[in-house]
């Protein structure tokens, strides 16, 4: 395998999307991807259930997430979850600015 590097804080591009993903490192084990989010948040009565465990720190900006049994973290710059896999939970808020940066990492990591 080639090396691969980027920078984290490069900015992208939004288009009519208020959550932008870019993928980073894909294996058959994990997946790491930056997410790019303004406002961004999960219409009420939408959770993700997601198959795999995910880890994700927040870079810049704050955010709320919710978890089904009413639970509500709120994240700021640096704070970082593990939410695994099948938790079913939302994004209840994101910032506008700063724009929100997750650094997302995602597969079988318990």
């Amino acid at each position: 395998m080639e090396s691969i590097s980027g920078n984290i804080f490069e900015e992208v591009l939004h288009t009519d999307e208020t959550e932008v993903f870019t993928s980073l490192f894909k294996s058959d084990f994990i997946k790491i991807e930056k997410i790019n989010g303004i406002r961004s948040y999960s219409e009420p009565g939408n959770w993700y259930d997601q198959q795999e465990d995910e880890w994700v720190v927040l870079l810049r900006g704050n955010a709320e997430i919710e978890f089904a049994n009413k639970k509500i973290i709120t994240l700021n710059a640096g704070d970082y979850i593990f939410i695994p896999a099948h938790k079913l939970h939302r994004i209840r808020q994101t910032s506008e600015s700063p724009e929100c940066l997750w650094l997302a990492i995602h597969g079988k990591l318990k």
